[in-house]
């Protein structure tokens, strides 16, 4: 009885791989949603999705992918972002993808030295790096 279960298992997955690989020729394309958009060569867009944060976008590898980087946006889109702890969907946020190191320093230290911080308000910090 196990033969007969054995050799039907293996009949069918025989069966199973040989019709996966000959299936058609012609390559399905299942288009695959992009988030950060080149707009030039040194800048790109990232519209905001439910759940985003600064930090978190900051953090993907198709942005930053260091977390502690995310003032750069701030700074960049100052004038979309009225609270760096409050963004919404559907905000589209230029991403610089070339800063300088300065840039990127300055950011990574106001990022860990930036104090408490609530939803709401913006922080005398936050105003100071803006500057």
């Amino acid at each position: 009885m196990i033969t007969k279960n054995f050799k039907t298992f293996v009949l069918i997955s025989t069966a199973l791989i040989f019709v996966g690989c000959s299936g058609s020729s012609e390559k399905e394309e299942t288009p695959e949603p992009v988030k950060a958009t080149s707009t030039t060569k040194s800048d790109s867009d990232y519209q905001v999705e439910r759940g985003d944060n600064l930090w978190a976008i900051s953090g993907k590898a198709e942005v930053y992918a260091n977390p502690y980087q995310w003032p750069l946006i701030y700074k960049n889109n100052s004038h979309k972002i009225k609270d760096a702890d409050l963004i919404y969907p559907g905000q589209v946020f230029n991403i610089d993808n070339n800063p300088s190191s300065s840039e990127v320093g300055a950011a990574v230290h106001h990022a860990k030295t930036r104090g408490r911080w609530s939803i709401g308000a913006v922080e005398s910090s936050d105003k100071a790096y803006l500057r």
